[in-house]
């Protein structure tokens, strides 16, 4: 940096104002290059010009700064906020960046007479009982079997509960107390989802007890079936207390937070550990982008920052650094932030910080085969600084519900957030190549008026007809100088004698079975036709919904619709009775009859 541009970024920052807000530095080509947060603005950017004793990467970023743009807020709570959506919008080369994940999954009872419980992601309703989050759907799921196995609790969507004239499969097998049918009185039902609550923030004691004098009392006034149940329940909740891997005994909410680095490689994972209810519930592993440089406790607090925003905040976070605790702000919560914990909590931030040393060892030796994988597909293509591919698949059955799937390679993995399904209409169903001329169009027609990037090569699952039909609309697009492979599958679609086809007069090239190269070729590959059915899966579902039953004589447009508001939907139909279909409005008792017959 020079020292004209030193002195004028002293000059602007000695100008900024001392309130709380946030600071963009610029460089050269008026790219923001990095973006914080200060309490005081003045002071924090003037830091940066002042001290002698900066990182590196510190020094290296303030080398390129040309300019500094400033917002200043009513808070340093507010700063933050601006500041994480800043991050996220505008991706600084200096920041620390953690993928943005999906909301973490809830168990949920429904504020309802009969409570529903159900698996949830993304915006809480406060008037419901919220439980978690987890750290994945599965837990949710299993907890959910849990719950239907020891207390009964319904699972149903409204419109099916409100409908039911008997009780369904899942009371026969006693996973349901049928409420839908007055099986089960309020107030016992109510009780199982106090249970049910208790037991999920970690109460199970408690609840064993209330169900052991439950049982006593239904045997000493000679109740013999009902204290029977609660025996069921009590053997079910000790089994369950028996295989619980970890229980600290105690209602605790806590996250653990730790850190690993590999310092040759400069490459971190931050594993973040879940404790609800004193249970170990599980933990994930975070791989922040550009972190090379610094230090762990830098790391944390720019996982802290980013990774709660929005999200619920547990009373405590055990963290593995001395963290600067000024640095992390959690608006509205009062959580502690321990870095020094003691007894039990020591033994769950050693298993994180374990957890997240075999997470790294796990990632950098997948990066080293991928890196090979690259390496050997590069050479055998002739391809020089290969690093981002897209490949395209195309799904249909027999021309219904076409859909094209775009998947993305980059930096050495897929890329699912950069993942995109197309919907293909209009066009003759079953053709393949106008299908492949659609999406490729759609996908690069901003690439050729100069906007997003070109990727190293494009990869199209299919043979000569399907690589000429890409490349002829990559040609009309004036990308003709993009480097364009097809993957056939060659004789009986057998995995390892894969074809790949160049446009013109190249003649096909078959790698061996053991190639690096057509392993990557052949891991893009099947993830772009398993994203391509997945859509096309999808839709076709919907789309038959209403074929199903306009294909039944009789049912025409609104009595479909009657049918599925009543039932909640095809299979809420099919589960229906003949007695139960005619009392839907328009559906006589010989309709009924049609319509049970061609759904069964």
């Amino acid at each position: 940096m020079s020292a004209a541009s030193v002195f004028n970024a002293k000059v602007i920052s000695s100008n900024l104002p001392s309130q709380p807000g946030v600071y963009r530095m610029l460089n050269s080509a008026s790219e923001v290059i990095y973006v914080g947060k200060a309490i005081n603005l003045r002071k924090r950017v003037t830091s940066y010009f002042q001290k002698a004793n900066l990182t590196p990467r510190i020094r290296l970023m303030v080398s390129q700064v040309t300019g500094i743009e400033t917002t200043v807020t009513r808070s340093e709570s507010e700063a933050l906020l601006l500041e994480n959506n800043l991050i996220k919008t505008l991706i600084p080369r200096y920041n620390i960046l953690f993928r943005d994940d999906k909301s973490y999954p809830y168990l949920v009872f429904t504020k309802h007479t009969f409570p529903r419980l159900c698996f949830h992601r993304g915006v809480l309703n406060k008037q419901y009982r919220n439980f978690g989050p987890f750290p994945n759907a599965g837990i949710v799921r299993e907890s959910i079997q849990l719950l239907q196995k020891v207390f009964r609790i319904r699972t149903c969507e409204d419109s099916v509960f409100n409908n039911r004239v008997r009780p369904c499969l899942l009371y026969q097998i006693k996973r349901c107390s049928a409420p839908c049918v007055n099986m089960i009185s309020n107030l016992a039902y109510q009780e199982d989802i106090n249970n049910a609550g208790l037991f999920l923030q970690g109460n199970q004691t408690e609840v064993l007890e209330s169900l052991v004098v439950k049982m006593q009392d239904a045997a000493n006034n000679l109740d013999y079936e009902k204290a029977a149940l609660y025996r069921d329940q009590i053997q079910a909740l000790r089994r369950i207390r028996e295989k619980q891997f970890i229980d600290s005994g105690k209602a605790l909410d806590a996250d653990i937070v730790a850190c690993a680095v590999q310092h040759s490689s400069e490459k971190i994972c931050v594993n973040l550990t879940m404790i609800r209810g004193g249970r170990h519930l599980g933990d994930k592993n975070f791989f922040p982008q550009n972190a090379e440089g610094y230090d762990p406790p830098a790391v944390v607090e720019a996982f802290l920052s980013q990774h709660y925003l929005n999200r619920v905040i547990p009373p405590l976070i055990i963290v593995g650094e001395k963290i600067h605790k000024e640095a992390v702000q959690f608006s509205g919560y009062k959580t502690l932030i321990s870095f020094n914990p003691k007894g039990e909590k020591r033994v769950w931030l050693d298993m994180a910080t374990k957890n997240a040393h075999l997470g790294l060892e796990q990632q950098l030796s997948q990066f080293v085969n991928q890196e090979e994988r690259l390496q050997s597909l590069q050479h055998a293509l002739k391809i020089t600084n290969l690093s981002r591919v897209e490949c395209f698949d195309i799904s249909h059955t027999q021309g219904e519900a076409t859909v094209a799937s775009c998947v993305v390679y980059d930096n050495f993995s897929m890329r699912n957030e950069e993942y995109r399904r197309y919907n293909i209409s209009g066009i003759n169903p079953g053709d393949d190549y106008a299908a492949m001329r659609d999406v490729l169009s759609r996908r690069y027609h901003k690439v050729a008026e100069g906007e997003g990037r070109l990727p190293d090569l494009i990869l199209i699952d299919g043979g000569k007809g399907q690589v000429n039909a890409a490349k002829e609309t990559l040609v009309e697009l004036g990308l003709n100088y993009a480097t364009l492979v097809g993957v056939s599958k060659g004789r009986e679609r057998t995995p390892g004698l894969e074809q790949l086809i160049f446009f013109g007069t190249r003649k096909p090239l078959q790698l061996p079975k053991d190639h690096p190269g057509l392993h990557l070729i052949q891991q893009i590959r099947d993830e772009a036709h398993r994203f391509a059915i997945q859509g096309h899966r999808a839709k076709r579902g919907k789309s038959r919904v209403n074929s199903y039953l306009l294909e039944i004589s009789g049912v025409g447009n609104k009595r479909r619709h009657n049918l599925l508001v009543q039932f909640g939907g095809l299979k809420g139909v099919r589960a229906a009775s003949i007695d139960e279909l005619q009392q839907v409005e328009g559906i006589s008792h010989t309709l009924a009859e049609k319509i049970y017959k061609e759904l069964h």
